[in-house]
């Protein structure tokens, strides 16, 4: 159950929206064809103004419709009503698109469209936003498993195309369709682990552990804070994690569950090396300056893993989508900055549950 948002726009000659006279003949035109669908329809309020007209329409006081004209030739009608468990929705996709169609023919407008009902304040939130801040719908139909860490909130949702879906905190990390995520993170095919001593910063879902320890690694340990992360996709993601979250140690990882800062100043001190550190951690912030406790956090991250990284060793990380250029080019400022000097590369995959295109970077001392 969830409040229902239909949005339709017709963009209109101008001269149809110029003056009030002519703004009334295309709300008489919009409101005879929204009574076909809603008989009962009622004017509640209704204001003109200098460059438009706005009016609120209702039908039995639970179906409200507000209709926008713009003096520049835009008409907006929205359309909300609730839609209780097990009721038929009072205006289908046909019913939508018949309606777009014929307004569009009466209005003479050259542009039309009409959005899919918005479904707002259910009990499965089914919208998230891409890195560029785009909105996504997901074909999610259960939520799995919903708690709140220390850390985070934690939540497994089920999609109908992308498997059990991890979300963070609202924002979507790994789903049981994203292994082309972990294999360029790791850069499989490219990268030889065999016989390699390798750290991962955060990473836990466990996909990243799981995969690397198919490529024989000598050992591996991971740093993750967040305990209940581990337990519940040890429980609901187990498809990408195999049964590597069951142990915290065998003689081939072992996984430390604290602070991943606190134990590399540990490692540093014990003078440990590493031949790859993954940072499997926080995405690059999106921001206009790289200023702010994320982008400190990401810079303490980037000089201690180069503190524990062997002369021929790698730092391997997610940055973010390939859209978000901005961003994307101060986390390389940040690189540029550090000493000794560092060289990189970059890879992309387009990740499934993020529905864009994600960059990934590979990072070695100059």
């Amino acid at each position: 159950m969830a409040a229902q948002t239909i949005l339709f726009d017709f963009t209109l000659d101008t001269l149809k929206t110029a003056d009030a006279k002519q703004r009334q003949e295309v709300v008489k035109i919009v409101r005879n064809e929204l009574e076909h669908v809603f008989p009962q329809l009622e004017l509640a309020y209704q204001l003109s103004m200098e460059d438009g007209y706005f009016a609120v329409l209702e039908e039995n006081k639970d179906t409200i419709i507000t209709c926008r004209i713009f003096q520049q030739g835009l008409l907006t009608i929205n359309v909300e009503y609730y839609l209780a468990d097990g009721k038929e929705p009072l205006m289908s996709f046909d019913t939508m698109r018949t309606m777009e169609l014929i307004l569009r023919q009466k209005l003479d407008s050259d542009r039309s469209k009409y959005l899919p009902p918005i479904k707002r304040g259910g009990y499965i939130d089914i919208y998230m936003t891409s890195s560029d801040e785009r909105i996504i719908e997901y074909d999610i139909d259960s939520l799995v498993y919903e708690a709140r860490s220390p850390f985070q909130k934690i939540q497994i949702m089920h999609s109908k195309t992308l498997g059990n879906m991890l979300i963070l905190d609202e924002l979507q990390n790994i789903a049981e369709s994203d292994l082309i995520y972990t294999e360029t993170l790791m850069g499989r095919g490219i990268e030889n682990y065999e016989g390699k001593e390798i750290c991962i910063l955060g990473g836990g879902d466990g996909a990243l552990l799981y995969e690397l320890l198919k490529e024989k690694p000598k050992h591996v340990v991971m740093l993750e804070i967040d305990e209940l992360v581990m337990q519940a996709c040890n429980k609901y993601l187990n498809s990408i994690c195999g049964d590597v979250l069951e142990k915290r140690k065998t003689d081939q990882y072992e996984i430390v569950v604290g602070d991943c800062v606190e134990y590399m100043k540990k490692f540093i001190a014990e003078g440990r090396k590493f031949d790859y550190v993954f940072g499997d951690l926080t995405d690059i912030p999106i921001s206009g300056a790289p200023i702010g406790e994320c982008w400190d956090f990401i810079r303490t991250i980037l000089e201690h893993s180069f503190m524990l990284l062997k002369p021929d060793g790698k730092y391997l990380t997610h940055g973010n989508g390939t859209t978000c250029l901005e961003s994307l080019e101060l986390f390389e400022e940040q690189l540029r900055l550090l000493k000794p000097k560092v060289k990189f590369t970059t890879s992309k995959a387009f990740v499934p549950s993020f529905m864009e295109e994600w960059l990934f970077y590979q990072v070695t001392f100059a």
